[in-house]
């Protein structure tokens, strides 16, 4: 994250003030200085200790020659910039109110300064301080003239909805002599301490004038990132939004997952525990805490993964339905094939909690007791043994099928990881994400045909004359295999594959020629 979101920075007193500048001027992106003398000082542990970045390796040594970059603000996003900035060779200094508070938080390598030291040579400077400080840079204003500022900070929720201009823009007004560039706002502290990784390698950058943003963007990929040009400065606004998500495209699977959760839990609820304190008068509440949450863990998962495949059915009956592909699809379908992913995800995680829950039934003090009463009730009908061929096997098949099946959801979990998913070609992803994915769907309902087995068929199992929970959860999956064995009909299978490769029925793509042309149309089937 930027300034606001890691930590304090200098605090100066606010200058109210429309405008800290002159005329735009002319700026001279060569001009570069050598490092000064490092200002010591003594304070409590920082967040980067000197240690780590004198024994860090990675950490070369700044060449004299190393262009210089100037840093307003000493908070801790200031100072994970200035360790990186000094590993990638760049010469750092930093502006800030105290200098020898604030120097032996910072790599030794980095010269730490008064602001107006600091923002005399290097032409490229990041703004590491919030929105409310802005105006107090306004002495600066000559200094900064000409030079490129580089706004990392993000707003809050709150000031993002009382300010209409985003944080860029309103530092921009301030300068306006200066170039504003936003970028390194949805990297954090931790990322430029530690190093890119997979999942925030990317810098986004907007700004109004390509020579800046070329700049910025190569220093960020010398410090290892991947720089993503996101436009014009009006765009620092959404740029800025970004940190302030949260998981986006997980609110809608999680709602969902949520959702099924109670409902299947309530039902388990009602036939498990409610019936038979009604009916029989038992005392059957203890279930709720473990025994009624792992009924109803197998079944959100089972039903997730349904999802997963539910919307690509309902995809190609369309296209088969409309007889192109050129057509877009509603949108409740589009979003619904967005977020197969994180349905996928969540059913891996369901199941998961199924098997853990389910390793913990013997543990119960209730399923020793029953053992017990088995046992006496053994004894008692002086019966010897007690076998039931039948059901031994069903269980054993059974609980071979959910371990199939839980692996096949572990190899599909794994795969949406993107550092692995990123080494895979498309075939071999598809493969993994649609065949094996398929036939986890498929270990799935039968490991519930040999739960359920003949009770589907048992009076005594429709409590409140409501139908056992499998028989509710393999509904949907059923429908989702028989519509895939119907694709697979030669008839419906090649008339399908033409389509995604561009077929049209009754398509006719006339092109009109110029005229004085010996033919004046030609038609061409697609």
């Amino acid at each position: 994250m930027a300034a606001e979101a890691h930590g304090q920075q200098d605090s100066w007193p606010s200058i109210p003030s429309e405008s800290c500048g002159k005329s735009p001027g002319k700026k001279d992106s060569a001009a570069f200085s050598r490092p000064g003398t490092v200002m010591s000082g003594e304070m409590d542990k920082p967040l980067i200790s000197r240690r780590l970045v004198d024994s860090d390796g990675s950490l070369a040594e700044v060449p004299k020659e190393a262009p210089k970059v100037g840093i307003l603000g000493s908070g801790d996003f200031a100072r994970s910039l200035a360790t990186r900035l000094v590993g990638s060779g760049f010469s750092v200094v930093v502006g800030s109110r105290n200098p020898k508070r604030t120097a032996g938080l910072f790599p030794s390598l980095a010269q730490v300064t008064f602001q107006e030291e600091a923002v005399s040579s290097p032409e490229v400077i990041f703004v590491a301080v919030f929105r409310e400080h802005y105006s107090s840079l306004c002495s600066l204003a000559d200094q900064l003239a000409g030079k490129i500022l580089v706004d990392v900070s993000n707003p809050t929720e709150k000031e993002r909805l009382q300010h209409r201009q985003s944080n860029a823009e309103y530092l921009a007004s301030l300068f306006p002599a200066c170039t504003v560039v936003k970028a390194f706002n949805v990297i954090s502290a931790w990322a430029l301490q530690a190093g890119p990784r997979d999942g925030n390698r990317q810098v986004l950058i907007c700004g109004d004038q390509l020579e800046a943003k070329h700049t910025v963007s190569e220093m960020a990929r010398a410090m290892g990132f991947t720089p993503l040009d996101m436009g014009s400065l009006a765009s620092a606004r959404e740029v800025e939004a970004i940190p302030l998500r949260l998981l986006p495209s997980w609110k809608v699977p999680t709602l969902l997952a949520l959702g099924l959760f109670v409902c299947f839990y309530a039902y388990n609820f009602i036939r498990d525990v409610l019936q038979p304190y009604i009916r029989k008068d038992e005392n059957k509440f203890y279930k709720m805490p473990l025994s009624v949450v792992n009924t109803t863990l197998p079944c959100v998962a089972y039903v997730l993964l349904s999802l997963v495949y539910l919307p690509g059915v309902l995809a190609a009956a369309l296209q088969l339905r409309r007889g192109t592909k050129y057509q877009r699809f509603p949108d409740w379908l589009d979003h619904w094939l967005q977020h197969r992913k994180q349905i996928g995800l969540l059913s891996f995680f369901f199941a998961m909690l199924h098997a853990l829950y389910s390793f913990c039934l013997p543990l119960r003090r209730s399923h020793r007791y029953d053992l017990v009463n088995l046992a006496v009730k053994q004894v008692l009908a002086n019966k010897s043994r007690l076998w039931v061929e039948e059901e031994v096997w069903r269980m054993e098949i059974y609980l071979s099928l959910g371990v199939l099946a839980l692996g096949m959801l572990s190899l599909l979990a794994v795969t949406s990881i993107p550092s692995i998913a990123n080494s895979l070609n498309w075939k071999e992803f598809s493969f993994v994400q649609s065949t094996l994915g398929f036939v986890a769907l498929m270990l799935s309902t039968m490991h519930t045909l040999t739960y359920g087995w003949t009770r589907a068929f048992e009076e005594n199992h429709y409590k409140f004359y409501l139908p056992p929970t499998f028989t509710l959860t393999l509904l949907l999956p059923c429908v989702i295999i028989l519509a895939k064995g119907l694709f697979l009909l030669p008839c419906l299978s090649h008339r399908l594959t033409k389509i995604r490769r561009g077929w049209e029925r009754d398509g006719a793509v006339k092109f009109m020629l110029p005229a004085g042309h010996t033919q004046g149309e030609k038609t061409s089937h697609v």
